[in-house]
């Protein structure tokens, strides 16, 4: 029975955050392509994780609450992350949620082998970060992530990118509308058509 494990990190509600709108229409496409399947939710806005501390580091045991975060990840087939950019980057909270799984000789290093694991990050921006824009060159929101999740741990990564979130309410940003729309609904349907896809593969 394949196993997805779905994080949020979005401050904000389904309806008002574009992230977590595109890690629903995943899951449940999934679900619905896979419903022999299970999931394991976590929303790190909802119940953060605590930040890495000296105590958990220097443990000679690994304490209760890094060991049942990095079991839920040794166990996912599939993990789908939702990762809004918030002043550039990832939310804190996902980036403590990394720091507590990511661990020498358990998760990564030296003949440690994840193979089969993929990652699907679901990333929303208020603005555009593409080639020829003013902001380009300051999305250290996935490329932070497909470093670690790709590059350090070895995994396929795919994102699926929703921009221009704040159209809705930034009247400057009016006349982007049109594109903001054509990206929500772009990445809503690439949402489901990749469930669909890691679906069949885990079937």
């Amino acid at each position: 029975m394949a196993v997805l494990l779905h994080i949020d990190s979005s401050l904000f509600p389904l309806e008002g955050s574009g992230s977590r709108q595109v890690t629903d229409a995943f899951r449940k496409s999934w679900e619905a392509a896979h419903p022999q399947g299970s999931v394991i939710r976590r929303d790190l806005a909802a119940t953060p994780v605590p930040h890495l501390d000296a105590a958990t580091v220097t443990a000679e045991a690994v304490p209760a609450l890094r060991e049942e975060l990095i079991a839920e990840f040794e166990k996912a087939d599939l993990v789908l992350i939702g990762a809004p950019m918030y002043n550039f980057t990832i939310p804190s909270t996902l980036k403590a949620w990394l720091d507590q799984i990511l661990l020498v000789g358990r998760t990564f290093g030296e003949g440690v082998s994840l193979s089969g694991k993929r990652i699907v990050i679901a990333s929303s921006r208020g603005g555009s970060y593409k080639p020829g824009t003013p902001r380009a060159g300051f999305d250290f929101d996935t490329n932070y992530l497909q470093k670690v999740l790709g590059d350090v741990l070895g995994l396929p990564v795919e994102v699926i990118t929703r921009e221009l979130t704040l159209t809705s309410v930034n009247p400057a940003m009016a006349e982007l509308v049109p594109l903001a729309e054509e990206s929500a609904r772009e990445s809503l349907e690439r949402a489901a058509e990749s469930a669909r896809e890691h679906a069949a593969l885990l079937a």
